[in-house]
């Protein structure tokens, strides 16, 4: 790697092998020869002068590439497709004069676009099961430990630790949803000519709609997919990217959530992120455990969500046909949102896999507040004993907020002492803590947990889950 000049550090620190790959210079100039070879078979079946010794040579060079020629070539001819066909040709002499033949660019282009979106949206889903399958874990485990629940951030109720991890699991659940949903729709271009009429292909054909139709159909199904795209001009309508955007950045939102959420817990020292022996939190501060993990996948997050809106911009402003306005934006639009995504999945592997959870400390909150989650069920159990529910509710608004004032200049929670002094309840203080369980304050939370996993997350567990990943970085 060169220092001297920029690198994005989505390739030098955060994305995955697998997914650089994926959109690398070697993996789309083997689909473009892959195309091309899959357009020749399909001529020669249809009847075009293609020999199979023809084929063979272009199969046999599929992976044999000189970059440094295709640049080279490219700095003369200024086009990035040509200069590829020139290089194959160099090395298929044979077969040099029917590569490409009747396509035009966005024959290799978008359908080579097609194929590496379809890939990288499989390793997304592969990792966000791999992060469901952590937090399953993790859920099920902490099913039943009670902790307080935040409404605007303040203290609520109860919840457990378990079933606010669900929360996150199912907004990730979502995600995958979403994402099968537009792999099930996704369509390559198929071969649809210059502006989307197939007219070079009328003229190969000898006019016999048929065989274009079925040509189509063909590349369409040597790429893996049932069908192209219906209509066309030069390109697939890049609406579908918009969609494809819309879910990467809905994962990020959804990661961003947990990872937000995460860092709060932190503050409260309720729940940390991984934090190795030998880890600095701070170059001024030796004592810090930043949770930089959290922090990195949140940063990384809004990337991705703000690439949406350029995708708008692409598909509103394709003119007509097809103008290439579209082709330097989406090399990078594309190409990056996945390679984010891919990074942010990357540390949500290993965060969910070694999520520290203190009890004791999540205990201790719940000690300090639940005598004011506890008011509604003591003052049912004063009106009972012939308390007047309005007056009673009024005294318990006063007191709480004293209590809570209390409490917030370091003094012990003496809520429970003033009700018990207070004839008007009519209850002992042995009595009212005998509310004080904080398990009958949680309710249902932890068979919703188990539930919500067994009816949700097992099946897309056993669906995708075929071994495990996890993150190749040093996160």
């Amino acid at each position: 790697m060169s220092e001297d000049r920029y690198v994005s550090p989505l390739s030098t620190r955060y994305a995955s092998e697998e997914m650089q790959y994926l959109f690398s210079e070697k993996y789309r100039a083997i689909n473009f020869r892959k195309l091309w070879v899959l357009l020749a078979k399909a001529e020669k079946e249809l009847g075009l002068n293609i020999t199979d010794d023809q084929i063979k040579e272009l199969e046999e060079h599929v992976e044999d590439i000189d970059f440094e020629v295709i640049r080279e070539r490219e700095k003369i001819v200024k086009h990035d497709v040509m200069a590829q066909i020139y290089a194959y040709g160099l090395l298929c002499p044979k077969a040099k004069g029917i590569i490409h033949l009747g396509a035009t660019s966005c024959y290799v282009d978008d359908n080579a676009d097609i194929m590496a979106i379809k890939s990288a949206s499989q390793l997304v889903l592969e990792k966000i099961v791999q992060v469901l399958c952590n937090l399953k874990e993790f859920a099920l485990k902490y099913a039943s430990l009670p902790c307080l629940a935040y409404t605007h951030l303040q203290p609520a109720q109860l919840t457990t630790v378990g079933k606010r991890a669900t929360l996150w699991m199912y907004e990730l659940l979502l995600d995958v949803k979403n994402l099968e949903k537009q792999l099930m729709e996704l369509k390559p271009l198929g071969c649809k000519g210059t502006t989307g009429t197939q007219a070079s292909f009328l003229d190969l054909f000898k006019g016999d709609v048929d065989k274009i139709l079925k040509l189509d159909e063909m590349i369409a199904k040597g790429m893996g997919f049932e069908q192209s795209v219906p209509v066309s001009g030069q390109t697939y309508t890049r609406k579908i990217d918009t969609y494809l955007l819309n879910v990467l950045a809905n994962v990020a939102s959804s990661c961003y959530k947990f990872a937000s959420d995460l860092r709060i817990l932190q503050a409260f020292n309720e729940m940390e992120e991984p934090f190795e022996k030998k880890q600095i939190g701070s170059s001024a501060m030796p004592y810090k455990r930043n949770p930089m993990r959290c922090e990195r996948i949140c940063g990384l997050a809004r990337y991705v969500m703000s690439s949406v809106t350029n995708g708008y911009f692409t598909s509103a402003l394709q003119g007509f046909e097809r103008t290439l306005d579209d082709s330097s934006n989406r090399r990078i639009v594309i190409s990056e949102a996945f390679l984010t995504v891919d990074a942010i999945l990357n540390v949500m592997i290993n965060v969910t896999d070694g999520l520290v959870v203190n009890e004791k400390v999540i205990a201790n909150r719940v000690k300090t507040n639940l005598p004011f989650i506890a008011t509604e069920n003591i003052m049912m159990e004063a009106v009972k004993k012939g308390g007047d529910r309005q007056v009673l509710h009024e005294i318990l608004r006063v007191y709480s907020q004293q209590a809570s004032d209390e409490v917030k200049r370091g003094q012990p929670n003496r809520l429970l002492d003033q009700i018990a002094q207070d004839n008007r309840f009519n209850l002992t203080l042995e009595e009212l803590t005998s509310h004080l369980q904080a398990e009958n304050y949680t309710g249902i939370s932890s068979y919703q947990a188990k539930r919500f996993i067994v009816q949700e997350i097992e099946p897309i567990i056993e669906k995708y889950h075929k071994k495990e990943i996890v993150s190749q970085l040093n996160v």
